[in-house]
């Protein structure tokens, strides 16, 4: 009697706690208020389970508790049960994955004018790349990379000599444009996640990932790794900083062009040669770079 008592009680103080918990979700900053909606689906889909599954037990505790001159009855298997219990997990697997599905699928259908930024992950830091006046990236190679070209750019690709660097964990966009993020990693498997904007997708070496959002409302939002990705892994934050146009195009235009970089000039290769020269190691920079 007293466990039916306390796996009811479990049920009953769990639905109090979520409805009443002040740990909810962070304010929403970003257009993907489906996203939100389908974790509440989830939610509560679980929790009707959850709550049957215990109930029952408690239930069954009680019903079938021990008493004198009752035996148990066997009963090894029962199909109209098994039926029954297979039709309703269906229905309710499918309840959660169809939600999930849809806003998948918007998720990665980028919109007719979304602009572009580039998000390198790396052990244990966030750099940006924004594509220049031409609207294209520049072709990038992680053999390139080098103290001198960090985000490993191709130097003979024209487009990608305007392409701006942003050497620091911190990116700002406009509000109320979308924006289509192309998600890169030069090591490890890294998770770009910002809470705010409901933004999360994981950063696997070797391969191009995105998704899009539309910012819509001013602000700092934090960016995490969500994804362990070494000893560094807690320190891996930055900020997308969201502010209107006015102040966006300011901090656009202070942000140095590949082009204005040694590697864009050529002096990384000039300062590889003569290193070469000077230690006698026989080598071109470009062949200790990969080029």
């Amino acid at each position: 009697m007293a466990v039916a008592i306390v796996l009811a009680a479990l049920v009953v103080g769990s639905i109090l706690f979520s409805l009443l918990s002040p740990w909810w979700f962070t304010p929403l900053a970003s257009n993907w208020g489906a996203i939100d909606t389908t974790l509440v689906i989830t939610f509560v889909i679980t929790g009707v389970v959850f709550s049957a599954v215990v109930l029952f037990m408690a239930y069954a505790v009680f019903r079938y508790r021990h008493r004198e001159g009752i035996a148990a009855s066997y009963e090894p298997e029962s199909k109209r049960l098994e039926m029954w219990l297979t039709g309703v997990t269906s229905v309710g697997i499918a309840a959660m994955l169809a939600p999930g599905l849809i806003v998948w699928d918007d998720y990665i259908r980028v919109p007719t004018g979304a602009s572009v930024v580039e998000v390198v992950g790396q052990q244990w830091n966030w750099t940006f790349r924004l594509p220049g006046n031409d609207g294209v990236l520049g072709t990038v190679d992680t053999r390139r990379i080098s103290a001198e070209n960090p985000f490993g750019l191709n130097p003979d690709d024209p487009k990608g000599k305007d392409d701006l660097l942003v050497n620091s964990n911190e990116l700002r966009l406009p509000v109320g444009r979308p924006v289509k993020m192309v998600l890169r990693s030069v090591d490890v498997l890294h998770d770009f996640y910002v809470p705010n904007i409901r933004a999360k997708m994981d950063l696997v070496p070797g391969m191009v990932s995105y998704f899009w959002f539309t910012p819509e409302r001013t602000g700092t939002y934090e960016i995490l790794c969500a994804e362990l990705c070494g000893v560094g892994h807690s320190m891996m934050r930055g900020s997308v900083i969201v502010v209107e146009d006015e102040d966006y195009q300011p901090w656009l235009r202070e942000q140095p062009t590949f082009a204005q970089s040694p590697a864009g000039t050529g002096a990384g290769k000039a300062m590889d040669f003569a290193g070469d020269l000077g230690t006698g190691a026989g080598r071109s920079g470009a062949e200790r770079h990969g080029h």
